[in-house]
């Protein structure tokens, strides 16, 4: 082989080589801060259809999520979830929702990011048995099918949970938020203008709809000495 053939084929090892030590150095540095996780659950609707959540509505819905700890007690967290939100108004003892007689069922996409607070520290020791509830809230994306109007996608994730470290590296978790929008349309009810008043939605009320969920997280811990 070349000589020239040897050299760019030995720059380019080093290089990767080099790639790869950095990369694993910085897994190291962040280790016990990044984590991995999904989880199962449901979503249910809240509108026009419902002006209450009725469980009767409850919809499946799963979700992925990448946790970055900061801290033992703030996290960024971004993530991805799909389900589906239904409502009948038959079900209903308000005669106008009875007369109106409407129903839908909406297959939901979204995308969020969320800051959280932890109130318990997750300590680093070997026998601990690490748990807490928490807060989250942030801003979200969402797509949604059948869709009417085309409204605002934007929506705004808010709700509590409880993480419990069962055996580290793994944590389950208990989730329940609500996502709240600036549309009326995930019913099929908007707000038309001129609309006859049994195909238009409440003005004063926008649709939203809650996700509870059950997860299951994995943390990249960092291998120490033991304690």
């Amino acid at each position: 082989m070349p000589a020239c053939l040897n050299s760019k084929h030995t720059a380019r090892l080093t290089t990767v080589g080099l790639f790869m030590g950095l990369l694993l150095m910085a897994l190291a540095t962040h280790a016990q801060q990044v984590e991995l996780g999904g989880g199962l659950g449901g979503m249910l609707y809240k509108g026009d259809l419902a002006p209450s959540l009725n469980p009767r509505f409850y919809r499946p819905a799963g979700n992925l999520f990448f946790r970055y700890n900061f801290t033992r007690s703030f996290s960024m967290r971004a993530g991805i979830a799909m389900g589906g939100i239904k409502a009948e108004d038959r079900v209903s003892s308000d005669p106008f929702q009875q007369a109106r007689n409407r129903s839908f069922r909406t297959r939901i996409g979204e995308t969020t990011v969320d800051m959280e607070y932890f109130f318990r520290d997750f300590k680093m020791l070997r026998r601990v048995k690490n748990w807490s509830p928490y807060v989250f809230g942030g801003i979200g994306y969402m797509s949604y099918s059948p869709r009417n109007e085309g409204g605002p996608r934007v929506m705004y994730p808010l709700g509590v949970g409880l993480k419990y470290e069962i055996k580290r590296p793994w944590s389950i978790g208990f989730e329940f938020g609500t996502r709240f929008t600036r549309n009326d349309d995930l019913d099929g009810l908007g707000k038309a203008a001129g609309a006859p008043r049994l195909a238009s939605g409440n003005p004063a009320l926008n649709d939203s709809y809650t996700y509870t969920a059950i997860t299951l997280s994995y943390t990249f811990y960092k291998i120490t000495c033991p304690e």
